[in-house]
């Protein structure tokens, strides 16, 4: 039983415009999967209960799905997650159209990454090398000793991998060593003064 409510209340701002679908790229809905397929690849996404998309000529609109309302007081979630959605389907175009890439700085003295086919191979002051395998749909490109970028579609996995490399050496306080975004701002402390 759907409530008589103004849709404008339960639906993000970002939702009240509609998405640009581009030349050259394609998305479906079947039952609850959302498939965008493009140049770089494909992303596929299990669409949730709370939103309906509707697909037309060129664009794509997420709406509140009202059915499931009981009570107003319910309208911040069916916001919330008509917002979310949104910027989700907005990340699966941008990826399969231009994709996404994150990049990471090593500082420290002998700490380096060198490229062997496809796997990064990192030194880390560890007894051994580190080498990190990319998922599907991912590439790392390692333009100097201390920089990798990692390219991928998928904004998602692309922040996971780079997550997942910077685990091996999260930056020190004292002294900065480690592996960090590029750009990020780390906190330092002093060290002991002999």
């Amino acid at each position: 039983m759907a409530m008589n409510v103004d849709i404008k209340k339960v639906t993000s701002r970002l939702a009240r415009k509609e998405l640009p679908i581009p030349n050259g790229v394609q998305v479906t809905l079947e039952a609850d999967t959302l498939t965008v397929k493009g140049p770089k690849g494909s992303i596929v996404k299990k669409v949730n209960p709370y939103v309906v998309i509707q697909i037309t000529e060129g664009a794509a609109r997420v709406e509140p799905n009202l059915d499931l309302m009981k009570r107003m007081s319910e309208s911040k979630i069916f916001r919330s997650m008509t917002g979310t959605f949104c910027s989700h389907i907005h990340n699966m175009i941008h990826g399969v159209t231009e994709g996404f890439t994150k990049e990471l700085e090593i500082v420290g003295v002998g700490y380096r990454a060198a490229l062997k086919g496809k796997t990064l191979n990192l030194s880390l002051g560890y007894a051994h090398e580190v080498n990190v395998e990319p998922p599907e749909g991912i590439s790392f490109e390692v333009p100097s000793a201390t920089k990798i970028i990692v390219k991928g579609y998928d904004k998602e996995v692309v922040g996971q991998t780079a997550a997942n490399i910077r685990k091996w050496r999260e930056p020190l306080v004292y002294g900065g060593k480690g592996i960090r975004y590029a750009g990020e701002m780390v906190r330092t402390k002093v060290g002991k003064k002999v």
